[in-house]
């Protein structure tokens, strides 16, 4: 690649021809302040934090969009640059609710963060009164326009990244605000809530619904039998919570602090991903051998799912009828658990603990309730779990591991791999593969689905059939991939999508990442963790799981029974995208 030559901060450096000054200040380790800046996402310079000095400039320059040119010299800590930084951010402050202590990013926002760095003490300028907006009325994502600062993070992540488009500015001058189209609530319009738009709000303007108070007034309600679930991306993210490496399972010590909460028991939502696999490998099977709907999709994923029902409904018959992993859990939990602890399922209150925000939508539909009751009664992130520890005063760092319980609490390393993406798809054709063959898989790891690009495509041998897979995380890529095939230009067999980039590790529940450029890299150290959990595990194929054989030969009978379906399978709905 071409390279120019410049000077920043009086170091000579050449480097590539397509950098921006920001790019290029950071490749020296000279950092410059962002706010609206989030790579290949939103590079528009819209908030002016990154002004730099360039020689024969006539004004300061936002070094995010300002390409570098051979001999060019800039400066990023001169006094004219310092002081304009600092009345931006005073300018900010001034149109913004102050509220600090109380809001949902205090201690985790990146607005605060730099106001502490530039010293700022007061705020010289009229406050703004503007209208306030909270919309609630969302069970995954609210909004609060009196934090934002218009920075478009979220619009471009769910335009560009989600290919939603939920969200956009209105208005102009200083009425400009961000909103779904029309003022309509959050709720109204074609959101998948799967709340990447939380993370990347770079203060408190979107933050999930929070339902800890629910499941605090269910723990000390002593008629409920209260258990919980925690799914596998949990134990590699909740960690960062306390102040632990990217990525450091903690299983063990999340068990510890759960029973220390008061939950009558503390399960394995990687034993439900054990049963979807089985239900789900044997769906794949049947639509193979009976000519059924193919590709066959995966369904885990809440946000997944309603995307495909509001811009892909031509593709329903597609998706796999199986329940999401958590959402079987909760049926089992109401019905197969509560006859052998002989406990009335209406007094079994199922909490589900999440790295996804569109689990708190999903839990709420009227059709996931086989056994008359919801399946979940409520859906808890990863930061929600981590607030009630704090709340709690438990030393998480200091905990012992503990095991989770029986009956619904073993489970395989194909469970484990549920949280990154490409492993729903790696779990099924670890079962798919014996089940067809009759013979023992010896080479577990189908890395060629592993990774966090996009979109991957493969070719599996499984018997004499060569199945054609591929694997897509974020609905934008899952646009691109469905697109192929509406055009007859892509054919598979079988599809693997997650709502989120990265799956599940990177889900709108999980711990925030306050510098943006390891965003990326913390979805690295988490999948890792995942996949050396599934390594040390004694079983990795999840119909080898003794508590699922046993389910079935007690109470479910065979895969895809007619009691495994009332249970276990569930159908979707076509929505408007208006």
């Amino acid at each position: 690649m071409d390279k120019v030559n410049v000077t920043i901060d009086g170091i000579v450096a050449a480097v590539p021809s397509d950098y921006t000054v920001l790019e290029a200040a950071r490749s020296l380790n000279i950092d410059i302040p962002t706010l609206c800046f989030l790579k290949g996402i939103n590079e528009v310079g819209a908030c002016r934090m990154c002004v730099v000095e360039v020689e024969r400039a006539r004004t300061l320059q936002a070094a995010c969009v300002l390409p570098v040119s051979e001999g060019m010299v800039v400066r990023t800590n001169t006094p004219k640059v310092r002081e304009a930084r600092k009345t931006i951010l005073e300018l900010i402050l001034a149109r913004h609710n102050r509220e600090c202590t109380t809001c949902s990013k205090n201690l985790n926002c990146e607005l605060q963060k730099l106001c502490d760095e530039m010293n700022i003490k007061e705020v010289p300028y009229q406050p703004y009164e503007m209208k306030v907006e909270i919309d609630d009325l969302s069970p995954c994502v609210v909004r609060d326009t009196s934090k934002c600062i218009l920075c478009g993070r979220c619009v471009n992540v769910c335009k560009k990244v989600q290919g939603v488009g939920a969200i956009d500015f209105s208005k102009r001058g200083i009425n400009t605000m961000v909103t779904p189209a029309f003022g309509q609530s959050l709720n109204d319009v074609a959101c998948i809530g799967c709340g990447q738009c939380i993370k990347v709000c770079p203060v408190g303007a979107l933050s999930e619904k929070d339902d800890t108070e629910e499941v605090w007034q269910a723990l000390s309600n002593p008629d409920l039998h209260v258990i919980v679930q925690t799914a596998p991306a949990v134990r590699v993210g909740l960690g960062e919570e306390f102040g632990m490496e990217k990525g450091a399972p903690v299983t063990g010590k999340m068990v510890s602090a759960l029973k220390r909460l008061g939950f009558d028991k503390v399960f394995d939502t990687d034993f439900a991903a054990d049963l979807t696999i089985i239900e789900e490998g044997n769906e794949l099977i049947d639509r193979l051998n009976n000519g059924g709907k193919l590709p066959l999709i995966t369904s885990c994923s809440p946000g997944w799912v309603k995307y495909c029902e509001h811009f892909f409904p031509d593709f329903l018959d597609n998706l796999s009828t199986c329940k999401s992993p958590h959402e079987m859990f909760g049926a089992i939990a109401k019905s197969y658990y509560a006859k052998k602890e002989g406990i009335d399922p209406s007094k079994i209150f199922v909490v589900s603990v999440m790295p996804c925000t569109a689990k708190k939508f999903e839990c709420k539909r009227p059709e996931l309730s086989g056994t008359g009751y919801a399946d979940v009664d409520v859906v808890i992130t990863t930061r929600e779990l981590a607030r009630m520890i704090k709340q709690a005063r438990i030393n998480f760092a200091k905990l012992e591991d503990s095991k989770f319980d029986k009956i619904l609490g073993e489970s395989t390393g194909a469970g484990v791999i549920f949280g990154v993406t490409g492993g729903v798809m790696e779990a099924a054709l670890r079962t798919v593969a014996e089940v067809v063959t009759g013979k023992e898989l010896q080479n577990v790891e189908y890395t060629a689905v592993r990774g966090l690009e996009g979109i991957r495509e493969a070719q599996v041998k499984i018997g004499d059939l060569d199945v054609k897979v591929a694997v897509a995380n974020g609905t934008g890529n899952a646009k691109a991939l469905l697109d192929r095939i509406r055009k007859g230009e892509a054919n598979y067999h079988f599809i693997e999508i997650m709502g989120c980039p990265g799956g599940c590790i990177n889900g709108g529940g999980q711990p925030f990442i306050m510098d943006k450029n390891e965003i990326y890299m913390s979805e690295v150290d988490r999948a890792d963790s995942l996949y050396n959990i599934d390594r040390s595990m004694p079983l990795r194929k999840s119909h080898l799981n003794p508590e699922v054989k046993t389910l079935y030969d007690e109470y479910l009978g065979k895969p895809n029974s007619e009691k495994a379906h009332k249970l276990l399978h569930t159908h979707y709905t076509k929505r408007s995208r208006f």
